[in-house]
């Protein structure tokens, strides 16, 4: 751990990429920077995601002769948001994403590939896009990023990924599913990745390609370290330090550091404090979160301290995502996002009446919004995604992996659940079989046409986007469920984190009970309330307004956009 420095001008709790993004911005300003972080890695669940950021208008965009209207953006947010619209802060967000993807792009290690072809989830909606405005991070090697990186990034999610190699959405997804395909072209980059990665595994005790989450943190890792930014793992901040009504530093264990400029708030929401989930989770206290267990509220506690409000006027307190629970031998259970599998063809989702109830291509988030909804009051909600022999061996199933990956350790362990039959797949999962034999019936008489006459599947881009047009069938979101054996794993409702946050103003700063901001102190990340009242209008919706709130905050306290920091 870095010896304590305890005067500083600005300190940034937590060092997922809202804190990092703030970290970075306010030290490139010139400004003296300490990130102080409670677990004993950086990159909280910025770390363990996809690394997308939604960021309309980005620069990476125009470059590839892209306009986006910025009306046609703001049509779609006020169809997706209706009530929920926070206009002062909607507007300083897409003002300010296409400037933070600049900045970071032009000025530091953090550079951006973009995302050409990513939808826009409610392509039915005015204004809606077909791609350019999301962007991700640059690939990167860890070994290039330097020692002091490797020893405070946090590895990826093992769930996500293959034998701890992260795999990129897009091209480098699409081969590795062409590989099982026996395409190969798709078997040469399947091969090669996966045998570099054994490679730094045997040399180096971890993967050494970055992609995804690791890439964003590393990056932004590296990038802070380049100006001179102090990071402090291993340390909880325990409260805020005032000087009359304004916040001027933090206590820690090793003793207070002192922040001239402010302090910003950005420790990773709630998803795991068990009382706040109990008072405003509609799945109450029991829930599975994608996030680090650190991420259990801290930096919520700390702003309430100085007067802050927690916002949980949304449309949900929380970004749903559906997972699976992994048994392992050890006695662990780990939690699987199930973010691309529901949308290939030849799967669906069902309840243990065995009918459907959504469009199991729509958004992660969508889904499970859907799944609580179906679930009468007092029960606990739970689905099982089904899919036949065909869908398992070209697609992931939940943690199950394609050929030539084998199916029995999750077959042992219960996880995966398989009958020759529907019928006999059904006994097995509690599903009602005569519903589920209706169900599927009914789907794949839909699904050889190309239609969803239930639930509109495969209507939009964002969709289409998710299947697979390689099969051959009319609709690249459908395909029938026809080839036994019959395979099911149990999806329950997860999420990545919290939407209900700290209320702040556009140039996030926390607000207090009488809407006035709490002098020196801002939050950004899952700290802040969702910009977008808890809705989920595109991927990345996390991600890039954490890294433009972060980005915003620093400049403000460091004068840029405002006259006088008072």
């Amino acid at each position: 751990m870095t010896v304590p420095n305890t005067d500083t001008d600005v300190v940034v709790v937590g060092a997922g990429a809202g804190g990092l993004s703030a970290a970075v911005t306010a030290a490139h300003r010139g400004l003296r920077v300490t990130v102080l972080e409670r677990a004993d890695v950086c990159g909280g669940a910025s770390a363990w995601s996809g690394g997308w950021m939604w960021a309309p208008g980005n620069p990476l965009a125009r470059a590839d002769g892209v306009q986006d209207d910025p009306a046609e953006i703001r049509r779609y947010l006020d169809a997706v948001l209706g009530e929920h619209r926070d206009t002062e802060r909607v507007d300083a967000f897409l003002d300010a994403a296409p400037r933070m993807v600049r900045f970071f792009h032009e000025n530091t290690s953090l550079t951006f590939t973009p995302g050409v072809h990513i939808c826009d989830v409610y392509g039915g909606l005015p204004g809606a896009g077909t791609g350019h405005r999301s962007v991700a991070p640059d690939p990167a090697d860890l070994r290039r990023l330097g020692p002091e990186v490797a020893s405070l990034l946090r590895d990826q999610l093992h769930e996500t990924s293959f034998l701890g190699m992260g795999i990129m959405a897009g091209p480098d997804l699409t081969r590795f599913l062409a590989a099982s395909r026996g395409d190969l072209r798709g078997l040469t980059h399947a091969t090669r990745r996966v045998a570099r990665h054994v490679a730094d595994l045997v040399r180096h005790r971890r993967g050494q390609q970055l992609v995804n989450g690791t890439a964003l943190v590393g990056r932004l890792l590296r990038s802070a370290l380049d100006l001179g930014v102090v990071i402090r793992t291993g340390t909880a901040v325990t409260g805020l330090v005032r000087d009359g009504d304004r916040v001027t530093g933090v206590t820690t264990a090793d003793g207070p550091v002192t922040a001239a400029r402010g302090v910003v708030l950005a420790a990773g929401g709630f998803p795991h404090d068990r009382t706040r989930r109990a008072a405003h989770f509609p799945t109450g206290a029991a829930h599975h979160s994608l996030a680090p267990a650190t991420a259990d509220g801290a930096g919520i506690t700390l702003g309430e301290s100085a007067g802050g409000q927690l916002r949980t006027d949304l449309a949900s307190p929380a970004a749903w995502c559906p997972v699976s629970l992994v048994p392992y031998r050890d006695g662990r259970t780990g939690v699987f996002p199930h973010i691309m599998d529901r949308a290939k063809p030849g799967s669906i989702g069902v309840l243990r009446s065995g009918r459907r109830f959504v469009n199991e291509a729509n958004g992660y988030h969508d889904y499970v919004t859907a799944l609580i909804a179906a679930t009468p009051p007092g029960a606990e909600p739970e689905s099982w995604q089904i899919a036949d022999a065909r869908f398992v061996r070209r697609y992931p199933l939940g943690m199950a992996k394609p050929r030539p990956v084998p199916l029995w350790p999750h077959l042992r362990s219960g996880y995966l659940k398989r009958g020759r039959t529907l019928t006999e797949l059904a006994r097995a999962c509690g599903i009602d079989p005569a519903g589920l034999e209706a169900t599927v019936a009914e789907f794949n008489d839909g699904a050889r046409r190309g239609v969803d006459p239930g639930f509109g599947r495969g209507a939009t881009p964002f969709n289409r986007s998710g299947g697979d047009p390689s099969t051959g069938h009319p609709n690249p979101s459908l395909a029938p469920l026809e080839q036994g054996p019959f395979y099911a794993v149990r999806v329950v409702p997860g999420s990545f984190g919290t939407f209900a946050g700290l209320a702040t103003d556009p140039r996030a700063r926390v607000l207090d009970a009488d809407g006035a901001p709490v002098r020196g102190l801002y939050a950004a990340g899952s700290d802040q309330a969702s910009v977008f009242g808890g809705h989920y209008p595109a991927g990345g919706i996390n991600l890039g307004p954490a890294m433009t709130f972060g980005w915003i905050a620093a400049r403000d306290l460091a004068g840029v956009d405002a006259a006088v920091v008072a």
